[in-house]
């Protein structure tokens, strides 16, 4: 017999709750694990000197033996982004439809992780058995094509994760959703969904992706000279539209900008974009041809201050320019926290003289949402017809919203559960809790090093940051304890020495005090010294200045 626990359903969010990003969730039967998605969010202003933040994987590291598989539903990096860096921490098999697959290959081919790597390849109708659990697939809409729902088939009851999806009718790929195979889970029985709640604070339905390539060929027509059009490298579907509209009106396309060549390259080569050879020039060959024959595609639609559209609207980029005359599309909405960045990106084109058209996708036309609306998020959870329901991928608001939305359809308010990252959800006998919480939070990735920036270095960084550093460095005789040299004081963001002798000389006194009334006293431990000098020179320069700077006191003995 086995025990409750050994019996038990969980469902556990490592990420992606509470957040736009990162996301990661995990099911659990017995000792089983299954893991969906591994993705990456980018740093706030605060993280400073953070490269990216992945998910923190200290569970799966104790439970590395329980751990079947890591199941990616798409190629977007908020769901593939973290998967170089989790695997250099710990290996498990990847399944993953065919263009996730490769995008996942690019990714772990950079770090020099892709021969060491098992990975699957699978469709909608594909089955895999992880132990206690079978898996089936179901296709969905998104902004990037090879989208996949998931269904997991466990002793205790079926559960659903949607993936990030939509319902457009007329998809510009032809990839349609499975609303068959969706309803026939909820005919048999749903015990559990999991459903993406990106837009649950949108009424109605996201309109289709191919209302957009009309509006692209439109303003390709009305293009007089260059066209500049930025976009998410991901988003697959777009840059087809983009390279469609080139045809129409007999234009070569450039491409600017590392994802966005890598995307381009990886898409065409797996025949998920269909362009032929010689209508991709390299940047270089822009000025070659006459400005109505040339279109650019690049990305930087966020207003990344590096990204190639950033640099080309302050007349930075090496290869191309934007003269006056040109035409800019921002193919994207901008995400909430980027619109300043994207305002000043687009200040500055207009400065340039180039025509530009930008703002929310339902004005200019130019992007719609890849994220279901809310009679989308209700027909899901018609046709799931779930016994418990989790919202993921959101802000609390968005959850709280997608919740309105489930009760409305039927759902037991009780049958409710938001998440915080960490929380579990356990289901046993087709009772559902959630009592417990596993220790869960951000990795932070700067550089090489993976989770080793933790709070104290952010907060000298922040400390740097604001006021700068004073280093006072003065050398003590070994035979005699006497002040052989210095003190010498070095400011870095805090004042400018030369400005500040005065300010200088009297740090330099304070400091020859305090070490010769320690040598006095014959105190012999050196982080006395030290701490003496740091707190007599914070106050004085607090006093004078109202300033705290990083003070670093170096004594040398010779």
């Amino acid at each position: 017999m086995m025990s409750i626990k050994e019996t038990m359903l969980s469902i556990v969010a490592l990420g992606g709750v509470n957040e736009i990003g990162k996301n990661m969730y995990v099911v659990q039967y017995a000792d089983d694990i299954v893991v969906i998605d591994c993705g990456s969010k980018f740093p706030d202003e605060s993280l400073l000197g953070i490269d990216v933040i992945v998910p923190d994987i200290s569970f799966l590291l104790e439970n590395q033996d329980k751990v079947r598989a890591l199941v990616v539903t798409h190629g977007h990096e908020d769901h593939i982004g973290g998967i170089p860096y989790i695997l250099k921490q710990m290996n498990m098999p990847i399944y993953a439809t065919g263009l996730t697959l490769g995008l996942i290959e690019g990714k772990l081919r950079e770090h020099g992780l892709l021969r060491d790597s098992e990975l699957h390849h699978i469709n909608s109708d594909s089955e895999i058995d992880l132990g206690s659990m079978t898996l089936s697939f179901f296709s969905t809409n998104h902004s990037i094509p090879d989208c996949l729902g998931i269904a997991f088939h466990t002793p205790e009851g079926t559960v659903v994760h949607t993936g990030d999806f939509k319902f457009d009718l007329t998809p510009v790929n032809e990839q349609y959703a499975d609303i068959h195979k969706m309803a026939d889970l909820g005919k048999n029985g749903v015990l559990a969904l999991l459903s993406e709640s990106t837009n649950a604070e949108r009424p109605g339905f996201t309109p289709s992706e191919r209302l957009v390539g009309e509006h692209i060929e439109e303003a390709f027509i009305k293009a007089t000279q260059k066209i500049f059009i930025s976009t998410f490298a991901s988003n697959v579907h777009r840059l087809q539209q983009v390279i469609d509209a080139a045809v129409k009106t007999n234009r070569k396309i450039a491409l600017l900008g590392r994802s966005m060549v890598n995307v381009v390259s990886i898409a065409s080569s797996l025949g998920y974009l269909k362009m032929a050879e010689e209508m991709l020039i390299e940047a270089t060959e822009v000025n070659k041809y006459e400005p109505h024959r040339i279109v650019v595609l690049c990305t930087g639609s966020q207003g990344e201050p590096m990204a190639a559209l950033s640099r080309l609207a302050s007349s930075n980029h090496r290869q191309v320019e934007v003269l006056r005359g040109d035409t800019v599309i921002l193919a994207a909405t901008p995400i909430p926290g980027n619109e300043r960045n994207v305002a000043r990106i687009v200040d500055n084109l207009f400065e340039l003289g180039a025509k530009v058209i930008y703002g929310s996708g339902t004005v200019t036309g130019m992007h719609v949402s890849g994220h279901a609306s809310q009679d989308e998020l209700k027909l899901m959870l018609t046709l799931m017809k779930p016994k418990y329901f989790i919202p993921i991928h959101g802000e609390f608001r968005m959850m709280h919203q997608h919740r309105l939305l489930a009760e409305a359809v039927g759902v037991e308010s009780d049958n409710i559960f938001i998440l915080k990252n960490g929380d579990v959800v356990d289901i046993q006998n087709q009772v559902a809790s959630q009592s417990r919480k596993i220790p869960t939070g951000n990795t932070l990735v700067d550089g090489l090093g993976i989770g080793d920036v933790g709070n104290v270095v952010l907060r000298d960084r922040k400390h740097l940051s604001e006021d700068g550093i004073l280093i006072v460095v003065i050398t003590l005789s070994k035979a005699d304890g006497k002040i052989l040299s210095g003190p010498d004081t070095i400011s870095r963001g805090f004042v400018y020495v030369r400005e500040s002798e005065g300010l200088i000389e009297e740090v330099n006194r304070i400091t020859v005090t305090e070490v010769q009334k320690l040598l006095e006293e014959n105190v012999s431990q050196w982080n006395v010294y030290k701490q003496s000098i740091k707190e007599s020179i914070g106050r004085f320069l607090f006093a004078k200045t109202k300033r705290r700077p990083m003070i670093l006191p170096i004594i040398i003995q010779i």
